[in-house]
């Protein structure tokens, strides 16, 4: 066998300063270190468990076998980009010229570091209500901004116009944008048309930019969608994907929409970083956005299932949640006897009832003494976790 390469010492500490100072994602951290446990059932990562509609995988299969596997448009094939300015006509009553106020990215993950590295600069204040999505925060840290995380648990996991005016007012100029994701991972939480209407009046009154990552839209139980964009279209940038809306997850296929303004700028950096998006996940996308308009829809009337389900018995064992809106989480407060050390809960669950959850502290300010579950699982992971959780429980009522 053949020695491993070793790095020479003296180059050990040729590192990046702000990458080497970044704790590594911890969401998949923790994945990683229960994953081994012996008959555990995970509801840890937001993988939807369904797979890609039949018609879609069709039409990858159909660009495969007519060798559509050269270099595509830097920002994505054109029909691509008109599909999707279609649809966001449609869902969000917003015009995106498909030519120059669209570009399709490698996952909605992406288009935000895309984003975050095209428009901000060193000393830039980006404000990102928390508990929230952990991806924010490196990589707005990585251009030199600073993430201002505001922690939303004692108003409904929403930020407020009233606490936005504040950060505003003590944060100054330096304040460049605010980072939404509604529906929320982790708490499911989405706002309401007034909310963001009104969190769009203190954008516009301040000029700040409103980001919002979208993709978990398809997937709202008990209202209408609305977006940030049909508010404030000409301040808004709109970032989402086919991952959760169509089991795509493997695909990495996301987008971006905002005014040409933006998208010339945020174009500079996606080509920097991939060049181009993938022949054969575009032409699936393309399928999916003309003619896969149902299928969120079906994936959606499990999920709500599931949410009722897992909800009603994680509140009958002693739980408090705040009931989801959308997306495909629950996240709920951890027994008194562990103060706010969700870690420990989680080790403990995992351990002892050989449950999979991801602790609370992984997303932010105001997650600390949380988990969420995931129940973009089966209907049998869902039914197990429920019977494990029960006598687990049991101990602490």
């Amino acid at each position: 066998m053949t020695n491993m390469p070793e790095l020479p010492s003296a180059l050990q500490n040729i590192v990046n300063q702000r990458v080497d100072a970044l704790p590594p994602a911890q969401i998949r951290a923790f994945d990683d270190e229960i994953s081994a446990i012996p008959g555990i059932v995970k509801l840890t990562l937001g993988e939807p468990d369904f797979n890609v509609p039949e018609h879609v995988k069709q039409a990858a299969i159909k660009s495969i076998e007519d060798n559509d596997s050269h270099y595509s448009a830097a920002r994505g094939d054109l029909p691509l980009r008109q599909a999707i300015s279609k649809y966001l006509q449609r869902t969000r009553h917003v015009s995106y010229d498909p030519a120059s106020e669209v570009i399709v990215t490698i996952g909605a993950t992406e288009a935000i570091t895309a984003t975050s590295f095209a428009l901000f600069n060193p000393g830039d204040k980006v404000i990102v209500p928390t508990p929230t999505f952990s991806l924010y925060f490196p990589v707005i840290a990585l251009t030199g901004a600073e993430p201002v995380k505001v922690d939303t648990s004692d108003d409904g996991f929403l930020l407020t116009p009233e606490r936005l005016e504040k950060l505003i007012a003590k944060y100054g100029d330096s304040v460049k944008a605010v980072l939404l994701n509604y529906p929320n991972n982790p708490t499911g939480r989405c706002y309401s048309k007034e909310e963001l209407q009104a969190l769009a009046a203190v954008l516009k009154k301040h000029q700040l930019l409103g980001i919002v990552d979208e993709i978990y839209s398809d997937l709202i139980y008990d209202r209408p969608f609305y977006s940030l964009a049909e508010a404030l279209p000409d301040q808004t940038i709109v970032i989402s994907g086919l991952s959760k809306s169509h089991a795509m997850t493997g695909w990495r296929l996301g987008y971006v929409a905002a005014p040409q303004q933006l998208i010339s700028q945020i174009s500079k950096m996606h080509s920097f970083m991939v060049t181009a998006p993938n022949d054969t996940a575009q032409a699936a996308a393309l399928e999916a956005f003309e003619h896969g308009q149902d299928d969120p829809v079906e994936f959606r009337a499990h999920y709500q299932k599931r949410r009722d389900k897992l909800a009603a018995a994680m509140k009958e064992m002693g739980f408090h949640i705040a009931v989801p809106d959308g997306a495909f989480y629950i996240f709920a407060d951890i027994p008194a006897k562990y103060g706010d050390d969700d870690f420990q809960f989680a080790r403990d669950l995992a351990h002892q009832a050989k449950v999979g959850v991801i602790p609370g502290h992984a997303f932010g300010p105001g997650g600390e003494g949380h988990i969420r579950l995931s129940y973009a699982a089966s209907d049998d992971d869902i039914d197990q976790v429920i019977e494990r959780l029960r006598p687990f429980m049991a101990q602490f009522n």
